[in-house]
This record gives structure tokens, sequence and C-alpha cells, in this order.
């Protein structure tokens, strides 16, 4: 296991921080991205069954996420293992993205929130109204504590460098071909069960940092966790709800109901109380419970990495 370094990973957060996903920087999601489309249309022509095509990809990228990631690590150890570090957090790049939806709520811009917020959920997005552009951010924020925080993280402890790009393959296959549609109901299937095992962990502790944000911030801590209890498994994804949960509870609202993927409604159960509106408002809070997860989550990492 290739492991990080305090030196590297305090380095890597911060330039996280600071600068986020500049586009002239190349990206792992890029390389994976580009491997998992190859691999699907080569794969697709020369398999019949759709879940062994699907299965053979998940492990083919991986495998080529593993050797490529162990082999640039000997090339130059520090500087290469800053880049992976910093390129498979997501902190400042999430916060940015929710930001500007937010900022174009509070002008008034509803079309420009919705093509905005089109770009970091999967559901329908055009006729999409304030409240539920608020309630999109709001999740998708969520979820993507664990997916771009704490799991990497997680994994960085877990597996060492490899296995924190490893689990950034396996959260970009999801994302690609982990569709419930009948094009990836089959293909998908592979990634989509794999992205579940690999988040089942970082998922419940996200929840779990969210409650010890809000208590540090004097929230509704209590309820938060008493709402992770109640609703998070009544969510579809075995994950997904935890977060969302711990969020609702905190701030009050109710998150869930609606959605529309692919022209196709789907209901989701709500989660959280309505006692406060659901308002674009409260995303400065929301912004300080992602800060206090994040660095709850840099907290026990650096005290892993003195063992």
């Amino acid at each position: 296991m290739i492991e990080a370094t305090t030196a590297e990973f305090a380095i890597a957060v911060m330039l996280d921080l600071i600068i986020g996903d500049p586009r002239w920087l190349p990206h792992p999601v890029e390389g994976i991205g580009f491997l998992v489309r190859r691999f699907e249309r080569l794969l697709r022509r020369i398999m019949p069954y759709e879940r062994a095509a699907g299965s053979v990809l998940v492990f083919m990228v991986l495998s080529v996420s593993l050797v490529f990631t162990a082999a640039t690590l000997r090339w130059g150890r520090s500087p290469v293992a800053v880049y992976w570090i910093f390129s498979c957090l997501a902190l400042r790049s999430l916060d940015q993205h929710a930001l500007r939806v937010i900022e174009a709520l509070r002008s008034g811009n509803l079309n420009v929130a919705r093509n905005l917020v089109g770009q970091i959920v999967g559901r329908d997005t055009d006729k999409l109204s304030e409240n539920e552009i608020t309630r999109a951010v709001f999740e998708t924020v969520a979820e993507n504590l664990s997916d771009g925080i704490v799991a990497p993280l997680f994994f960085l402890a877990l597996a060492g460098i490899p296995g924190m790009v490893a689990y950034k393959a396996i959260n970009t296959m999801d994302s690609m071909i982990g569709y419930k549609n009948e094009s990836y109901i089959r293909f998908g299937w592979a990634a989509a069960r794999l992205d579940d095992l690999a988040n089942y962990m970082p998922a419940r502790i996200t929840a779990g940092f969210i409650v010890l944000s809000a208590a540090l911030l004097r929230l509704r801590w209590r309820s938060a966790a008493a709402i992770i209890l109640r609703d998070a498994r009544l969510q579809p994804s075995p994950n997904a709800g935890y977060p969302e949960a711990a969020l609702a509870g905190a701030l009050g609202v109710q998150l869930g109901g609606l959605n529309y993927y692919f022209g196709c409604p789907v209901h989701k159960p709500f989660l959280g109380d309505p006692i406060d509106e659901l308002q674009w408002s409260r995303f400065a809070t929301v912004r300080w419970l992602t800060y206090g997860v994040a660095a709850f989550s840099y907290l026990a990492l650096g005290i892993w990495l003195q063992f």
C-alpha cells in the first residue's frame, strides 16, 4: 500500500481549498471517463451479455487506474502524491458549483439557475421551480460531501493513494453507466452495485460528521441524529439518504419528493420535517456545515496518518 505522508496530505488539502479543479490541469476523472467510453464501445460489440460486459468494464477500468497510479508514484514521489490526493478531493469545486446556482437564484435568473444546477445533478432541470432548484442543490451538496470529501479520504486511509484513485474510478463509472434506464440497467449493474458497496461506510460517516458540525454550529444536531435514524433508510439508494437526512434534520427542512429523470417521474420519500421553509437563503448555513464536515474529515485523517 502506497500511503500518503502528513505533509503531502496537508499540501493537497490546501491546493484543493485554494484552486479547486482548474481547467488547465489534467484531471483523473477525465482519463477515467475516456477509459469507460472506449471500453464500453468495445465490450458492447464483442460481448452479448450486458451484465458480464459491464462487469468486465469495471475490472478493466479499476485495473488500469490502479496500475497507472502506482506507476506514476515511482516517478516523483511527493509531487505526484500531492497531485493524486489534491485531484481526488472536491471541496472547493462542490462549494463553488453550488454557490453559482444560489447566486443565480438570488439574482432572479431562474433559467440560468436551471442550467447551472443541471451540471451537478442527474435529474431533469429544465422545468424546476425556485424551491425545487434549492432542494436539488441541498441534496447534491449533502450527497457529494460523501462522494467528494469523506469517501476519498476514507479510501486514502484504508488503501493508500491507489485506493483513493480506485474509489474515484468507481464513483465515475457509476455516474456514467450506473443509470436505471433501458440502456444501462444491465450493463451498469456491476458499477452501480460496487459504488453502493464503496460508499456504505463513508455515507454513514458523513452523516455523523454533519451531526457533529451541527452541534458545533448550534444547529439542530439532535434532530439531525433523529432524522437519520427515522428516514435515511427510506431512500431507494442505500447510501444517499444518510447525509441528506442529516442535512435535512440539521436545517429543520424537508428534502426528497418528486423528481424527473429522462422525462420519467420518480417520487423519492421525504426526509426530515418541514419546520422551516426550504429557501435558497439557507445555503449560507449549508456552507458552514460543508466546511465543518471537511474539517472533521481532515482532522480524522491527519490523526490516522500519525499512526
